[in-house]
């Protein structure tokens, strides 16, 4: 399942990062994203409804989409949403518990790091990729620096990545990258405006260079 997971970012080196959507629109939502290519997709875990949502994008989407939980602090998050239906786990931050959880439930691990050596310690505890977070604090250039003495490790920045950049990032030698708010605008999802939502996702997709 962990090697799928990498080879389904690898394929598609998008993750969708889908905070707080409204829940009447997230089915729409999640449609118009898959329809414009991006088959990755992260609901982060800030609320008690959130395990529902995720449940349910589960068993409306798992057959066309990769679908994890992110913002996931603890242990015990962690393996509430493995039993909602994540196939991986994406965290801010790394802690050790959430990685050992989920490698027991056999899920892929990505916790947030920063340094080489949050990055080392992350994956030595068994984290099959690390997420670069924030990204936009140093940008392409740090993630081009990483891979230099770390190349055989995969990375995963997010924060600040959108079309305009995502290229750079993958040129770096990234695996996939997290996208939030430059995709999933506020004000078009206000105005149940899908159809420009399928577009940026292709877009995007487009700005990968692959």
């Amino acid at each position: 399942m962990v090697e799928s997971g990498l080879k389904k970012l690898e394929k598609s080196p998008i993750i969708a990062v889908l905070r707080r959507p409204p829940k009447d629109q997230v089915f729409s939502i999640v449609e118009a994203i898959i329809n414009g290519g991006i088959t990755n997709l992260e609901l982060t875990m800030e609320g008690p409804e959130s395990l529902t949502v995720l449940k349910e994008l589960n068993e409306r989407f798992s057959d066309r989409a990769w679908i994890g939980a992110g913002t996931v602090l603890d242990e015990t998050t962690a393996i509430n949403a493995i039993h909602a239906g994540a196939s991986f786990i994406f965290s801010p931050n790394y802690n050790e518990n959430v990685v050992k959880a989920a490698k027991r439930y056999g899920v892929t691990a990505i916790p947030g790091v920063l340094t080489p050596t949050e990055i080392v310690n992350a994956v030595e505890a068994g984290a099959d990729a690390v997420k670069i977070f924030p990204a936009s604090t140093l940008g392409p250039k740090y993630i081009k620096e990483l891979k230099g003495p770390l190349p055989h490790i995969p990375m995963v920045p997010t924060g600040g990545v959108g079309e305009d950049n995502i290229g750079e990032y993958m040129q770096a030698g990234v695996l996939a990258c997290g996208v939030g708010g430059s995709l999933l605008d506020k004000q078009l999802i206000a105005d149940e405006n899908y159809e420009e939502l399928t577009n940026r996702a292709k877009r995007l997709v487009d700005a990968t260079g692959l």
